[in-house]
């Protein structure tokens, strides 16, 4: 397999599903299936350092390991995988619970598969996918949470820099992006993610942009 071709995994209970999904993505120019799993526990157990996947497609409701363990699993393993939720589930808590537990993106089983080829691209350029129908109802499960914090109280424990951070973690802007704004470089922008996710108990720049929206530091 050429070197530029991004590596996916695919973790679904449906062999049919899986085998069939198998045979589009690597009809893709840039794409390649390397294995398939049927649960997060038959996932861990394939991985090695030759079968590292950059992107995996990641069902909900699965036996054994379900998504949201597994991605939990990547998250704290190999932080370095993307995952991509691949689901049929469609209400807000499914989204939340997979973004807060280290999904990249989120795709519906019934998408097109053009949305599926920029999904993979997205996450890879720019660490993220979510199409305007998941992004909706984020930000409407953001709006449904408890009313802000007192905005002193919470930001007073972050630094100017750190607050310039997380505004622009709210953006559609890329690391270097943000860092090129910030005349920093890529290395320090990612250690001010790491330290507002420890500051802030949170886990992903999703997470980072749903807490500044819920206290009022960004506005939507």
């Amino acid at each position: 397999m050429p070197e530029n071709k991004l590596k996916i995994a695919i973790v679904d209970d449906h062999a049919l599903f899986r085998k069939s999904l198998t045979v589009l993505i690597n009809l893709f120019p840039n794409c390649s299936v390397i294995f398939d799993a049927a649960n997060g526990e038959e996932l861990i157990a394939r991985l090695n350092p030759g079968t590292m996947p950059d992107i995996v497609l990641m069902d909900i409701n699965m036996p054994l390991m379900d998504g949201y363990q597994t991605t939990a699993w990547l998250r704290d393993n190999h932080p370095a995988v993307n995952v991509i939720a691949l689901s049929t589930m469609d209400a807000e808590a499914a989204i939340i619970k997979m973004i807060r537990e280290g999904a990249r993106g989120y795709v519906l089983k019934d998408a097109e598969p053009a949305e599926l080829r920029v999904a993979f691209g997205e996450v890879m350029s720019r660490g993220y996918f979510y199409n305007e129908h998941i992004s909706h109802k984020i930000l409407r499960s953001v709006h449904q949470l408890t009313e802000p914090q007192n905005k002193v109280g919470v930001f007073a424990k972050l630094s100017e820099r750190e607050t310039e951070f997380l505004k622009l973690a709210c953006t559609e802007l890329t690391y270097k992006e943000i860092a090129d704004k910030l005349f920093v470089s890529v290395r320090t922008v990612e250690g001010y993610r790491d330290t507002l996710c420890e500051k802030l108990n949170l886990k992903t720049r999703v997470g980072l942009a749903m807490y500044a929206v819920k206290n009022g530091l960004v506005t939507v």
